[in-house]
């Protein structure tokens, strides 16, 4: 067996002597990591930096989560209201989480080394999981035990009219660090031409997904404590206070339970979505050289870095020198259509023509 590799990183296995094989022998072409580096994308503009955004929609929650901690804390110990201080605690679970998600949008963009050729993408996926797990305990842990005891002792709560404040005041906060990342997921949505819905259940970027669920987990909840501190005030009954503190305990575990399902999945290697797949397999099938694309496997390595490995069955008569050249064209090819592709990878394989490998990747 003999093998022919191109400058791009682009690895080619050739199997017998069905082609001839072209051995570089330029000394100043790159090896090691430096020769896995992704060939130039396209001249056009491409995408907007998602990195640099996801960054100060984190830094917008982070702060407005800490301020807000701090307000409800006090409200809730002036009120003696379950649902406030588990409204403080989901805050300050919140800002602790927009710390975890900061230090895994700067850790995931470390540069590939010989003990990580992959990068560090992955290590994002790990802190936000992390994140997620504080919401676990730390918001839904503490907001559903201080309900079931305020339901059981039955403390009084007093001093509505600070609480309501602080609420109204937490709400237009909230508001605003939700209204970014929407605008974000927006735009994103609207660039792959799908639904905020699908965006957000396909999507990589953990960071923003997780501001955007956890906000809006926010907003409802800020409902949820003005109701149940509505309703023990008019019934004098703190049942309703301990039961929106119990209500926002399990809206958090909700939350925390999506993010922690999406990691995983993440961190264990998930495909790309099933359209991008398809394409991956068209645009390879389409290169002139290429009789077929048999099997064709996509990893997600992070939020803005995608691995390709297929296996392609070149035409029989075509040499070494043009299976180097097809495999540029292909790494050039895919990297124009998204830029996110960072590896390529194929393996000449006997295949039948016309036959490729579609309907793969992840379709939620």
């Amino acid at each position: 067996m003999a093998v022919a590799g191109s400058r791009a990183g682009l690895l080619v296995t050739v199997e017998g002597n069905a082609a001839r094989v072209h051995i570089e022998s330029d000394t100043d072409l790159p090896v090691g990591i430096a020769g896995g580096s992704a060939l130039p994308g396209p001249a056009e503009p491409g995408p907007p930096d998602e990195g640099n955004e996801s960054v100060g929609t984190v830094i917008v929650a982070g702060l407005a989560n800490l301020a807000i901690a701090a307000a409800k804390l006090v409200a809730g110990m002036l009120s003696g209201s379950a649902a406030m201080l588990s409204e403080a605690a989901h805050s300050l679970a919140d800002t602790v989480t927009e710390v975890f998600l900061f230090v895994a949008l700067r850790r995931g963009t470390k540069e590939a080394d010989e003990e990580h050729p992959f990068g560090y993408g992955k290590e994002s996926f790990v802190w936000a999981f992390i994140a997620a797990l504080f919401t676990f305990v730390g918001g839904a842990g503490f907001s559903i035990y201080h309900g079931v005891t305020t339901i059981v002792s039955g403390e009084h709560s007093g001093q509505f009219l600070i609480t309501y404040i602080v609420l109204a005041v937490s709400f237009v906060a909230e508001g605003v660090s939700f209204l970014k990342a929407r605008r974000q997921v927006t735009s994103e949505s609207r660039r792959w031409k799908i639904t905020r819905r699908r965006f957000l259940q396909l999507t990589p970027d953990t960071t923003v997904k997780a501001v955007y669920f956890e906000d809006a987990a926010a907003l409802i909840g800020l409902i949820l404590a003005a109701a149940g501190i509505a309703l023990s005030q008019l019934t004098g009954a703190e049942l309703w206070d301990g039961l929106a503190s119990i209500a926002i305990g399990l809206l958090l575990l909700v939350v925390a339970t999506v993010l922690a399902r999406t990691n995983v999945s993440l961190l264990v290697g998930r495909a790309v979505p099933r359209r991008v797949h398809n394409q991956i397999a068209d645009d390879l099938a389409g290169i002139p050289v290429v009789t077929s694309v048999p099997t064709l496997l996509t990893m997600q390595l992070g939020p803005g870095s995608v691995l390709v490995a297929a296996k392609v069955d070149f035409h029989d008569e075509v040499s070494g020198a043009d299976i180097e050249a097809a495999s540029d064209e292909a790494e050039r090819r895919l990297r124009a259509r998204y830029p996110d592709i960072r590896y390529v990878f194929l393996d000449p394989t006997r295949g039948r023509a016309g036959i490729n490998h579609r309907d793969g990747g992840v379709d939620l």
